[in-house]
């Protein structure tokens, strides 16, 4: 590695890396085999009919990828939609969301996942994390069930599970629900399970930068046929359809149109099959990264719970600007000038925003929250402030093409700003 005469791209050097980073693009030929297949066969862009016939179920490309799926993640069942969060709608309709009942979830995910229960009238409560692996605190969501509580949705948040098995355990003995929001975690895995198959039911996302995509779409898997037919319900006019499927229970069951085409079920199918391959990519160059970094003071690398995979959405360490003696905001703002794309914290606590604050959500008057009285307030989840606000650092690692020059490129640009940082701080004085 090169000596401190190496000054700091920020203060006037070269950048580390040399060869800068390009996008990441998942799409390859056997992706455009499928399209050029399917398009070749003259099958109607959607197989989806909104009334009593086979076709409620999805035409032969949406059947074919929710089989593979099935197969893949070992599940009884599968139901795509057009988006993760169109899954996570799905899920509180499926397992019986109403006016006044309580999810309780992470305020450091995507909005979407809090979101979803206010389309049936349920509260958000949100649970603190846990500081190591950022996901929810198992008892900090104890703490917060209450009598109105119908499901949590765990977030299994930068591909490392949550813990799971004492979630679901958790659940059980109270009689509720647990969604996993598996959106960046597929392939992740907790004591040889795998994420998303733990709850009863799980959600895998595959928007355009994820693992593996479709531009947009989704996929539930559940092990209750209860429940994998109230979603296919809730997921294409339910209400046509109740007599001729003979459901006793309507509950929730006005429908929506979040079908997903069988041209991105084509996609999807094609993804699938390189799942593995997608996934490695991601892990190795995060493991590679973490390996290179390890030992820096005050640079803590993903930690990786006993018995769990970490797929790497995200790559997410700690600094303790204490220990580096400068802020994150500096050492971020340098690494990105040495050409280690980097964000701080990943997004505002979900509390925070508007929606809660000001408790307007579903029309003028304050519904749902007019049927309870939770508030959100900032010191809710200390944890999750903390690490937005002052510690988190994150690089992408699906995002981003990097071979092995360029990620010890990468490794080395995070030694040289930890060299400099006495540099960094006489320039900020």
């Amino acid at each position: 590695m090169a000596g401190m005469t190496d000054p700091l791209a920020i203060l006037g050097g070269r950048p580390a890396v040399s060869r800068p980073l390009q996008p990441f693009n998942t799409i390859g030929g056997r992706e455009r085999a499928a399209v050029l297949k399917f398009l070749d066969g003259g099958t109607p862009l959607s197989g989806f009919h909104g009334s009593p016939r086979p076709t409620f179920f999805g035409g032969v490309e949406v059947r074919a990828f929710e089989a593979a799926w099935c197969e893949r993640f070992g599940v009884r069942h599968t139901v795509t939609v057009n988006s993760a969060t169109s899954a996570l709608i799905a899920a509180m309709g499926a397992v019986g969301v109403s006016p006044g009942d309580e999810v309780i979830t992470s305020p450091y995910t995507m909005t979407a996942t809090a979101i979803a229960p206010l389309f049936y009238g349920g509260i958000p409560v949100f649970a603190d994390i846990e500081p190591d692996h950022f996901c929810l605190d198992v008892a900090s969501v104890e703490r917060a069930i209450t009598s109105r509580t119908k499901a949590i949705i765990a977030v299994n948040i930068f591909g490392h599970p949550a813990e799971l098995a004492k979630l679901r355990q958790l659940a059980d003995a109270r009689g509720i629900y647990l969604i996993e929001d598996n959106a960046q975690g597929a392939l992740a895995e907790e004591n040889g399970r795998l994420a998303g198959t733990i709850g009863h039911i799980g959600i895998y996302s595959l928007n355009i930068h994820k693992h593996i995509q479709t531009g947009e779409g989704g996929v539930l898997v559940t092990e209750d046929a209860d429940l994998a037919q109230r979603l296919q319900l809730i997921r294409n006019h339910g209400e046509n359809v109740i007599d001729w499927l003979k459901v006793e229970d309507i509950t929730n069951l006005v429908g929506m149109n979040i079908r997903m085409t069988e041209l991105s079920a084509a996609v999807g199918r094609a993804q699938l099959e390189r799942i593995d391959d997608l996934v490695g990519r991601a892990e190795q160059i995060a493991m590679r990264l973490s390996q290179g970094i390890r030992g820096l003071n005050g640079i803590i690398p993903p930690a990786v719970r006993q018995g769990c995979r970490h797929t790497y959405f995200m790559w997410s360490c700690k600094l303790d600007p204490d220990a580096l003696g400068i802020s994150r905001s500096a050492f971020a703002k340098a690494l990105n000038a040495e050409g280690f794309p980097n964000a701080e914290g990943y997004v505002a606590p979900i509390y925070t925003i508007p929606l809660f604050q000001k408790r307007i959500a579903i029309g003028s008057h304050g519904f749902p929250f007019n049927l309870g009285d939770r508030t959100y307030a900032r010191g809710d989840c200390p944890v999750v402030e903390a690490m937005h606000e002052r510690f988190l650092l994150q690089f992408q690692p699906v995002s981003w093409e990097a071979d092995d020059e360029q990620v010890d490129m990468l490794i080395e640009a995070v030694h040289k700003v930890h060299r400099h940082a006495s540099a960094l701080a006489e320039a900020a004085e």
